[in-house]
C-alpha cells in the first residue's frame, strides 16, 4: 500500500475504504461479507475508514468490526456531523456522543463537518458554539483531527476553507469534476495550506465506469495497455502529488483486490503522456452528449442577479451524460441549498454573462431551458422545504424559495 502525509503527520494509506456501500442482502448490511472485506482491507495496508451519521447502519457495522476483531488502534475511524439536523448546541453533543456509541469508541480520527455547501451553514454552527466544542473535544482527545466535506462551487470553497483552521477536508473529484465543485482550484488552494485532501466519488458513483459510452469502451480496451476503466480514473488521480486519500466504496473482494493493487503502484508523476491523451478522448466521448458547451470556466460570473450560470448548466448537462435523476441530485446538492438562492429564474436578460462567454453560448437561452429540466415543480417543492429547514429562524433571503424574475 502507498501512502501520503495526512493531518498529524500521520501517514494514511493512498486508498480509504468507503463505508456508505457496504455490501447488502435481503436483511440489509451483509455483516459477514462486510466483516471479511474490512479485514482484507486493513491485511492489505488500508488505514483510512470514512462513514457517516447517515449512512444507514454503516457506523454500527464498522464499530462492531472493529471491536471484534480488535483493530481499533490499527485503524482511523472517519465520520461526520449531519450539520443540517444540528439546531441547537446540546445537539451537537448528542449526535457525536450517538456516533461514539454506534462505532464502539471513545475517540473520532477525523471528524468532519458534513456536506458544507454554504458558508452559512459553517457560520450556524459557529453561532451555536462549535469552535469552543472542537476545541474541547481536541484537548480531550475524543476528536484527533477536524474537517469537512463539501459540495458547491471553488468560489465557496474558499470561502470556507480560509473560515477555520481546519486540518483536512474532503471533495468530489474525478476527471470529469476537474473544473466543477471545488474542482483543481480547490485541491490545489487546500495543498497550499497544508491540508490534506480526501476525494470521493473518484468513479462519480461508478458512472465513470458503467456508463462509458461504446466509443469510450472501445478507446480503453485499444489504448489502455490493459488497464480498466477504474484504474485509469484512480492513475489521474493518484498521479495529483495534492490528492492525499481517495475514498472507494468497495463491495466486493474482487473490487478491494484490485484497487489495492493500484493503489501501490500509482504513485505521483505516474502518468504518462499516452495515459493523459487517452483520458482526454474519454472526457471527450462523455462530453459528446452534453446539452450546453459550457466548459465551468467561469467569465461568466458573478451573475448580477446571483445566478449559478456554471452550477446550473453542469447539472443540467448531467441529465443527458448520465441520467436525469443524476442532473436533478446534483443540483439539489451543489447548488440549491445556498443562503442566497442562485436561481435561473432570476435572470433578467441583462447579457453581461454572454458578453464574458469565451464559447459565446446563448446563456440566457439556455438557462430557461435548463430551468425547465433541473427544477420541474416537485423538485422546486422539495427544495423550499429544504432550504426552510437549512436557513430556519434566519429570515430574510435564506427563506425565500424564489425571488422574483422582474429586479423590483
Amino acid at each position: 500500500m502507498q501512502y501520503r502525509e495526512g493531518a498529524g503527520g500521520k501517514q494514511w494509506s493512498a486508498l480509504g475504504f468507503g463505508c456508505m456501500r457496504f455490501p447488502r442482502n435481503g436483511n440489509g448490511i451483509d455483516a459477514a461479507e462486510a466483516e471479511r472485506e474490512i479485514l482484507r482491507a486493513v491485511e492489505l495496508g488500508v488505514n483510512y475508514f470514512d462513514t457517516a451519521y447517515i449512512y444507514p447502519g454503516s457506523e454500527e457495522c464498522l464499530g462492531t468490526i472493529l471491536e471484534k476483531k480488535r483493530l481499533r488502534e490499527r485503524v482511523m475511524i472517519a465520520t461526520k456531523l449531519p450539520q443540517y439536523m444540528i439546531a441547537s448546541a446540546t445537539a451537537i453533543e448528542k449526535h457525536f456522543q450517538e456516533q461514539c456509541r454506534r462505532l464502539k469508541t471513545d475517540y473520532i480520527d477525523q471528524y468532519l463537518m458534513h456536506m458544507l455547501t454554504d458558508l452559512e451553514a459553517w457560520e450556524k454552527l459557529c453561532r451555536l458554539g462549535i469552535r469552543e466544542w472542537i476545541a474541547e473535544k481536541k484537548r480531550t482527545g475524543a476528536i484527533r483531527q477536524i474537517g469537512f466535506s463539501f459540495h458547491g462551487n471553488a468560489a465557496v470553497f474558499l470561502k470556507i476553507l480560509e473560515a477555520y483552521d481546519w486540518d483536512f477536508c474532503q471533495i468530489q473529484y474525478n476527471y470529469m469534476d476537474e473544473v466543477s465543485q471545488a474542482g483543481r482550484v480547490g485541491l490545489r488552494a487546500a495543498a497550499a495550506r497544508g491540508i490534506p485532501v480526501v476525494i470521493m466519488e473518484p468513479l462519480r458513483g461508478g458512472k465513470l465506469v458503467s456508463l462509458l459510452p461504446e466509443k469510450a469502451r472501445q478507446l480503453i480496451a485499444a489504448e489502455g495497455q490493459g488497464r480498466t476503466a477504474a484504474e485509469l480514473a484512480f492513475r489521474w488521480l493518484w498521479d495529483q502529488p495534492e490528492v492525499t486519500c481517495v475514498l472507494s466504496g468497495m463491495n466486493s473482494m474482487e473490487m478491494l483486490e484490485a484497487n489495492c493493487r493500484v493503489a501501490s503502484e500509482a504513485l505521483p508523476g505516474c502518468m504518462d503522456l499516452s495515459e493523459r491523451q487517452l483520458i482526454e478522448k474519454l472526457k471527450a466521448e462523455i462530453n459528446a452528449k452534453l446539452l450546453v458547451g459550457c466548459t465551468g470556466c467561469g467569465y461568466c460570473m458573478p451573475c448580477p442577479r446571483g445566478v449559478d450560470i456554471p452550477g446550473t448548466f453542469r447539472s443540467y448537462n448531467l441529465t443527458a451524460t448520465e441520467n436525469r435523476v443524476a442532473g436533478l441530485r446534483e443540483y439539489f446538492q451543489t447548488v440549491s441549498l445556498r443562503k442566497d438562492p442562485p436561481f435561473p429564474s432570476q435572470c433578467v436578460g441583462c447579457g453581461k454573462c454572454e458578453k464574458h462567454c469565451p464559447q459565446h453560448l446563448p446563456i440566457i437561452q439556455e438557462l430557461k431551458k435548463a430551468d425547465k429540466v433541473i427544477r420541474p415543480w416537485y423538485v422546486k417543492s422539495a427544495i423550499t422545504v429544504a432550504r426552510k429547514w437549512m436557513f430556519r429562524g434566519k429570515g430574510g433571503t435564506a427563506e425565500r424559495a424564489e425571488p422574483e424574475r422582474s429586479g423590483k
